[in-house]
């Protein structure tokens, strides 16, 4: 599994989506495991990532990025120049929290959904990836329901065809890359206890975080595309 070196480079993550929940999780493990990390929160409200921050000054460094407002992404890159990420990875996304089949879905629900889920992890994987190392790793958060073939029972159809979407443009990115051994990954983390998940997932953010960042090192060492679950093990497309 990859650890910090022991030159003087510190390895450094972008976590876009770290304001609460899993993403500031992952940001206060990596941190903890002797990484830098750069996490994006919406808007100028206090979040727990700020609280990270001051606690870990040297470690943790707050950026402002609105996924949804590509506008922003040029701005965050210029404040980025010279830095060199060794994982880039997307966390943000929502859900329409809806059982509606697909057909009964409000339009602004389904732009929105996708926009969020779909396009803008793409767009800021597009914007910023110059800045991973050669070795390094560009992730984004997918999720187990986003797998065509392990849909049985439909259900949360909008969310799941948003992570398909999500899935499919990752792949697609993949196969334009002129590098194929850079690692990229799709990581699927359980149904997991967080505002997006809700009260009744099967999963707490403090068991699942040190599984889905053991995922990440470990994929930093194996190169090319995969879909993995909290466990490392690979999701049916």
């Amino acid at each position: 599994m990859s650890q910090p070196t022991t030159d003087q480079h510190t390895p450094t993550a972008l976590i876009a989506g770290a304001s609460r929940g899993l993403g500031c999780a992952m940001a206060a493990e990596l941190a903890d495991r002797g990484w830098s990390v750069i996490g994006t929160v919406r808007g100028t409200t206090r979040t727990p990532l700020h609280d990270l921050a001051d606690r870990h000054p040297e470690r943790v460094r707050v950026e402002h990025l609105d996924i949804t407002e590509p506008e922003e992404l040029t701005p965050l890159y210029e404040r980025l120049a010279g830095q060199r990420l060794d994982i880039l990875f997307v966390n943000a996304g929502i859900t329409d929290k809806g059982q509606a089949p697909i057909g009964a879905v409000p339009t602004q629900d389904f732009v929105d959904v996708m926009v969020t889920n779909a396009l803008s992890p793409l767009r800021v994987i597009e914007a910023l990836d110059d800045l991973v190392t050669p070795g390094g790793l560009i992730g984004v958060m997918s999720s187990g329901q986003g797998s065509i073939t392990n849909n049985t029972r439909g259900l949360h159809e909008l969310y799941r065809g948003s992570k398909a979407a999500l899935n499919m443009f990752m792949h697609s990115y993949a196969a334009r890359q002129t590098d194929p051994d850079r690692a990229l990954l799709l990581l699927a983390p359980g149904w997991i206890r967080t505002a997006l998940g809700g009260d009744d997932a099967r999963y707490t953010v403090e068991e699942s975080t040190p599984l889905l960042v053991d995922v990440l090192l470990t994929h930093l060492d194996t190169k090319g595309l995969a879909y993995l679950d909290r466990f490392g093990e690979p999701v049916p497309w």
